[in-house]
């Protein structure tokens, strides 16, 4: 038996021959191959330009072309944040990130119960925060945290600050109320 050619084989699955572009640029004879948006205003649309004349293009473009600086400003703080939308945190993130849970279960069409509000921290619990610990956090792991943050705003450590002397007293009540309840635990 006679093995095929391959023309024979392949001929079904070539494509066409395609026709060319041509450059948009009037009275040019090269190939269009590169295109270019006809403008800002509308970027899905496009010219098809050869290497040099997409060069020349590419040159005296200017997407802010007729924009005053307040436009060009209100743009680039849109892009800033991928022209997503965004919330002040100030100071309360807890409402921020409810706010942007709840704008995307809206947004993926599900419903969400509301959250119920939180009880109300206890003083043991307040002082695990400030020092970022666990319920399961044993006194020497919080006597370990509480030294660390005493050298870190001690006065001496910081020139004087006034927010460090703020939030050492913080650190040093929270350290005798873990004291109180935790230290009975270990042995100093």
């Amino acid at each position: 038996m006679a093995r095929p050619t391959p023309d024979a084989i392949f001929e079904p699955t070539r494509r066409p021959e395609t026709k060319l572009r041509a450059c948009d640029v009037p009275g040019c004879p090269n190939e269009g191959l590169y295109r270019a948006p006809k403008s800002r205003h509308q970027l899905e649309d496009y010219y098809w330009f050869c290497l040099d004349h997409v060069r020349e293009y590419n040159l005296a473009w200017d997407y802010f072309a007729g924009m005053d600086e307040d436009q060009i400003e209100e743009i680039r703080r849109r892009d800033t944040i991928w022209q997503r939308p965004s919330w002040p945190f100030s100071g309360n993130y807890q409402r921020a990130e409810e706010k942007l849970r709840n704008a995307y279960y809206h947004v993926g069409g599900e419903d969400r119960e509301p959250s119920r509000p939180k009880r109300p921290q206890s003083e043991e619990e307040q002082a695990l925060a400030v020092f970022d610990l666990t319920a399961s956090a044993s006194f020497t792991e919080v006597k370990s945290r509480y030294k660390k943050l005493v050298k870190r705003l001690h006065p001496d450590a910081n020139g004087g600050d006034r927010e460090a002397e703020e939030r050492l007293k913080v650190v040093n009540q929270a350290y005798q109320t873990l004291k109180k309840t935790l230290g009975q635990e270990a042995p100093r």
